[in-house]
């Protein structure tokens, strides 16, 4: 079963809401797409594409391969449509395999049933094939299954990625409620920042937002940053293939910009987590860190955006406290950022209106289960003129 040359419809998952942005990074890579959704987004393409793909996407989850899609309204129709499947060309009999699902089928209460069903058929192929049974697991650091199953249709996956691409690998110490990177990303495309002016980043904690406007801007890709993908245990994997890809990400990196990029937090633990992960994602030089309060970040002159990503109340801080910070947040914005963007991400809109400003924009996302918006201010010097443009991001919308 040959997957690397053969396209195929593939699924390309993502945290709701950042689809997209996804979309637009997919678009941005040359690739036709043929359906988005709120998850994620459908296009035609080998596992090779799918190699390019995985190096390159910085808001997407996973990148799914479609083997087969047929009918199955309960388990043991489940178990015989994939034993067809001749899985000995695709994973080693000395291999191991990894089974993930989304399941809504009435004949089981649980998926983990179904995922056996899925990986004692595969192990049943294998040994009638091959003689020995593939070890399995939850690990997802090798050859890695999904499948898709609702009501009585179900779908088979390779899923090319194994670990969540969401993650982008530079984060080694995380620090307190970290925004994840492929979010972070989203936040940053959403801005439609240009990648040339300021980019503030006050109450930056970990880091993360300050680090992806870095790697966006000076064109680092996720793949720089990771060596295992689950394509890599698929048989007929090519090694040269993944490695020609990587030096394309290597040779277009933009080593200097324009852009100057700063990140303060009053806490120093937190700069100094940010500032090691700055250096593991190889833009420590490109962004300059500051220990003190948001109010007193230096902005330099001219144009920009400024993004805060105050805590919210949902997992630290108190509400009060809160308060009394938002309402600053709209003073730092009103007298500090005349001719600029400001931005605060916030998964508490009660908290939001003590910063005092109008949104011009309420742009929406998810923080894991929290319900977010991106609020965007436009701060203009003296009284709001009429007819001002706002921020052009049709390029991602």
């Amino acid at each position: 079963m040959e997957v690397f040359n053969t396209p195929s419809k593939v699924i390309i998952t993502c945290s709701r809401r950042l689809s997209p942005y996804l979309q637009y990074e997919i678009r941005q890579l040359g690739f036709d797409i043929e359906r988005g959704f709120a998850t994620g987004v459908e296009l035609l393409a080998t596992v090779n594409d799918c190699i390019r793909l995985n190096l390159n996407l910085r808001c997407a989850s996973q990148v799914l391969y479609s083997l087969h899609s047929f009918p199955a309204t309960n388990p043991e129709e489940l178990y015989q449509s994939i034993l067809g499947i001749p899985w000995e060309e695709l994973i080693a009999f000395d291999g191991y395999v990894t089974v993930t699902s989304n399941v809504n089928n009435s004949t089981i209460s649980t998926p983990l049933f179904a995922n056996l069903k899925v990986k004692d058929a595969i192990a049943d192929r294998i040994k009638e094939k091959k003689g020995l049974r593939p070890d399995s697991g939850p690990d997802l650091h090798k050859t890695v299954v999904h499948l898709y199953w609702q009501d009585d249709q179900a779908e088979i996956f390779l899923d090319t990625s194994g670990e969540t691409l969401a993650k982008h690998g530079y984060r080694k110490h995380p620090g307190k409620a970290p925004m994840l990177e492929a979010l972070a990303s989203g936040v940053v495309y959403a801005t439609a920042w240009d990648g040339e002016s300021a980019f503030a980043n006050p109450m930056c904690g970990s880091g993360t937002l300050a680090i992806e406007a870095a790697l966006i801007a000076t064109n680092r890709k996720p793949g720089l940053f990771r060596m295992n993908y689950a394509f890599m245990h698929i048989l007929g994997y090519d090694e040269q293939v993944f490695f020609a890809e990587r030096r394309k990400l290597k040779e277009q990196v933009s080593k200097n910009i324009m852009a100057k990029i700063i990140a303060s937090d009053l806490s120093k633990e937190a700069i100094d987590i940010a500032l090691m992960n700055a250096k593991t994602a190889g833009v420590d030089s490109l962004i300059d860190f500051h220990v003190c309060d948001f109010a007193d970040t230096p902005l330099p002159d001219g144009a920009g955006v400024v993004v805060f990503n105050p805590e919210y109340g949902e997992r630290m801080g108190v509400h009060t406290k809160l308060e009394a910070t938002y309402a600053r947040i709209g003073d730092f914005l009103k007298q500090r950022c005349a001719g600029r963007r400001g931005y605060v991400f916030t998964g508490n809109l009660d908290l939001a209106k003590k910063i005092g400003l109008r949104a011009s924009r309420k742009i929406e996302f998810y923080n894991g289960k929290l319900d977010c918006r991106l609020l965007e201010y436009e701060v203009y010097e003296g009284s709001r003129r009429t007819g001002d443009e706002k921020a052009d991001d049709a390029s991602i919308h």
